[in-house]
């Protein structure tokens, strides 16, 4: 159990830097107010695109993973 735990944790902490990545390149086109060419679209609120709401949510799963790392030990 604690090796798909550990895997789970891996696998989330990827998906979150992975989502926030895209968050940021998302922030940095709005701020130079340049076409992003990630996906979203150009002069869209980053904070209302799915990678932020992607980016929030991983971040959440991968805290409690975290607590369930923590707990296991």
């Amino acid at each position: 159990m604690k090796k798909i735990i550990l895997t789970q944790f891996f696998v989330l902490l990827a998906g979150t830097l992975f989502a926030w990545y895209n968050f940021a390149m998302e922030w940095v086109a709005y701020s130079n107010k340049a076409s992003c060419t990630i996906g979203c679209s150009a002069g869209t609120n980053p904070f209302l695109t799915p990678c932020f709401g992607g980016a929030i949510f991983f971040t959440i799963a991968l805290a409690l993973s975290i607590a369930l790392l923590r707990k296991g030990k």
